[in-house]
C-alpha cells in the first residue's frame, strides 16, 4: 500500500484511526506520510464515545497536537457505531487487513484474538481482504475466557500468563461454553490439579478453539490485545510446523491502525 501526500495542506493534517472494541478503546495517529505520531488505549467503560473522547485527546497530547490538526476520523470496532465525531466507518476485519498488511507488505493470513471474537482474515499484499471467518458462537478461546480463568484461579491475566510459564503439562479444558469451563476448573481444583496446569491448559484451550475456526498454515500474523500481552500463545502457535507465525507490532493497535490508513485515503480523495 503506497501513501503519498499531495500537497501542503494535506502535510500538516493528522489522520486519526479509533478502535472501540468491547474491553479497551484504542488510537492510532498518522502523518501524511503514514508516520505513527502516537498510541493511545483507554478501557472502552460504557459510554464508548466519552472512551474514544479520552483516547484521542491522550494521543494528541502525545503528539503535541491539536485536535484542530485532525484531517479525518475512521473508528472501527464493536462500539463504532456510538461514535459520532468520525467522519466514516469501517469494519474490523477491513482495518486489521489494513493494519496487519501495511506492517507485512506481503500475503499474509491473519489471526485477531479479541476480547469477544475471534477472526481469521485471509489479505493480500495491500491489505486487500480474500476471505475471513469470525466466531461469536461463544466467548471461548477469546480474551474474555482467560479472563474468566484467572478470576477463577483468583489471580490477574498478568499471573496467568507468568504461571502458565511454570509447567508443560497441560490439563485438557474439553468445555466449549465458558460458563461450563467455570466448572470444569473447580473439579480440577477439587481433584489437585495444580494451578498452573490449569492456566497452561487455558492456552492451549485457546490455540484449538482458533484452529477449529479452520485450518492455519503458511505466514500467520496475529493481532489482538491477547497476542500483544500473552507472548505464550504465539508460541504455541509456532510449535506446529505447519505455519510461520509473528505477532504483529503494536499488534492491539492494528485495527486503529487500519482504520488511520483509510483516514488517510479519505484525506488524498479531498
Amino acid at each position: 500500500m503506497t501513501i503519498s501526500s499531495n500537497n501542503q495542506e494535506l502535510d500538516q493534517k493528522i489522520c486519526c484511526g479509533i478502535d472501540v472494541g468491547s474491553a479497551f478503546t484504542k488510537t492510532v495517529l498518522l502523518d501524511a506520510s503514514a508516520r505513527c505520531l502516537a498510541i493511545s488505549t483507554r478501557l472502552s467503560g460504557t459510554n464508548y464515545e466519552q472512551a474514544a473522547n479520552m483516547c484521542l485527546a491522550e494521543a494528541l497530547e502525545r503528539a503535541n497536537c491539536h485536535r484542530e490538526s485532525v484531517g479525518a476520523t475512521v473508528v472501527t470496532g464493536y462500539g463504532r457505531e456510538c461514535i459520532r465525531f468520525a467522519q466514516k466507518q469501517a469494519t474490523e476485519i477491513r482495518c486489521h487487513a489494513l493494519g496487519c498488511s501495511y506492517h507485512q507488505h506481503k500475503a499474509i493470513l491473519i489471526v485477531d484474538i479479541g476480547s469477544q471474537d475471534n477472526k481469521i482474515i485471509e489479505a493480500d499484499d495491500k491489505g486487500n481482504v480474500i476471505r475471513f471467518k469470525m466466531n461469536r458462537k461463544c466467548a471461548a478461546g477469546t480474551g474474555a475466557f482467560l479472563e474468566e480463568i484467572a478470576l477463577r484461579l483468583g489471580i490477574s491475566l498478568e499471573e496467568l500468563h507468568s504461571l502458565a510459564l511454570t509447567t508443560q503439562d497441560p490439563v485438557s479444558l474439553s468445555s466449549f461454553c465458558t460458563v461450563f469451563a467455570k466448572t470444569e476448573i473447580l473439579h480440577h481444583l477439587r481433584q489437585g490439579t495444580s494451578p498452573a496446569r490449569i492456566a497452561l491448559g487455558a492456552y492451549h484451550s485457546v490455540m484449538h478453539r482458533i484452529l477449529e475456526m479452520g485450518p492455519l498454515s503458511g505466514v500467520v500474523t496475529l493481532s489482538g490485545g491477547v497476542a500483544a500481552y500473552h507472548p505464550l500463545l504465539a508460541d504455541l502457535f509456532r510449535h506446529r510446523d505447519i505455519m510461520q507465525v509473528s505477532v504483529a507490532p503494536n499488534a492491539q493497535h492494528m485495527g486503529a491502525w487500519g482504520a488511520a490508513l483509510i483516514a488517510l485515503q479519505i484525506l488524498q480523495r479531498d
